[in-house]
């Protein structure tokens, strides 16, 4: 499997936000099957993010209002450091800015741990109201993104994070294609939305409202990765609500080159990457499917 260039041992990559804030726990994901892990998304600073409860896991997935808390880049840059030198799979960097300008600062900064890619995250839905409309719903804010970070960083392949939170995903993804992008990752958690506990009559997460993931985004996600592709022809690493092989297999025929497993990772636990590992390579057995990449796109033909 190859995207930007970058071979990956599995399809699967650890998508930014769980287990993702330290070396060792990258290099654990990495040691039971993930093709690839990206690192938690940081910022030029420290953020503290949301109080807890921040995390409410429900019956279709999660409800998550973290809030980009990380360490800041100067800690992530170390940790990035620190995991290269103990595993070879490929680590992704994951940034956020809060102005068009600060992604490239931020970008140029981690570039210095020199990860296999930077995902540019345009679309976390649980700051939106902090730094305004979010990114991701303006295709000409996120070509200015993906050219200004491109213009920072030149020798590392750069993936945009993109977001339902659009009026059309193919003018976003051309945006991104147009300004020097190499793959796109799509998407984010879906949202905001609210859970209330009847009993007490108040919403249950602190910050009232989070980002919704598992596996009541995956027909969603699918026909985003299905409407980027017939837009672009950048790789595209599909998230949202991928459990199972089955779950991989509909990224791959709508059109994604890797496909990334997160919420699994918190109600499965890390096994979940050796389970889809092996649950794929007998699904491909008993089809006589040599590669993935047989199939990547197929359900548009």
């Amino acid at each position: 499997m190859n995207i930007a260039g970058i071979e990956l041992a599995s399809p699967l990559v650890l998508a930014s936000g769980i287990m993702g804030l330290s070396a060792s726990s990258m290099e654990r994901v990495a040691e039971l099957g993930a093709g690839a892990v990206t690192a938690k998304s940081c910022g030029l600073e420290e953020r503290k993010g949301h109080a807890c409860p921040a995390i409410l896991p429900f019956g279709f997935g999660l409800l998550n209002a973290v809030g980009l808390a990380n360490p800041g880049v100067d800690d992530m840059i170390e940790e990035l450091r620190t995991f290269r030198l103990q595993s070879e799979v490929p680590v992704f960097a994951s940034i956020f800015g809060k102005t068009v300008d600060e992604f490239p600062e931020v970008a140029a900064r981690i570039a210095e741990a020199m990860p296999s890619m930077i995902e540019v995250n345009v679309s976390c839905p649980n700051v939106a109201s902090e730094f305004g409309r979010p990114f991701a719903a303006d295709p000409a804010l996120v070509g200015q993104i993906t050219r200004k970070v491109r213009e920072r960083v030149t020798d590392i392949p750069i993936s945009i994070k993109l977001s339902l939170q659009c009026l059309s995903l193919a003018e976003v993804a051309k945006a991104c294609a147009d300004n020097g992008a190499d793959a796109i990752t799509a998407i984010n958690s879906v949202g905001p939305g609210m859970i209330i506990d009847p009993n007490v009559r108040r919403p249950v997460l602190a910050n009232r409202m989070g980002g919704l993931s598992g596996p009541a985004i995956l027909p969603l996600a699918v026909r985003a990765v299905w409407e980027i592709a017939e837009a672009v022809s950048l790789p595209i690493i599909g998230t949202g609500g991928v459990e199972t092989a089955e779950d991989v297999i509909q990224m791959v025929l709508a059109g994604a080159t890797a496909v990334g497993v997160g919420t699994a990772v918190y109600t499965r636990g890390l096994a979940a990457f050796s389970s889809i590992n092996s649950d794929l390579h007998v699904f491909m057995q008993e089809r006589g499917i040599n590669s993935l990449s047989d199939l990547k796109g197929a359900a548009h033909v």
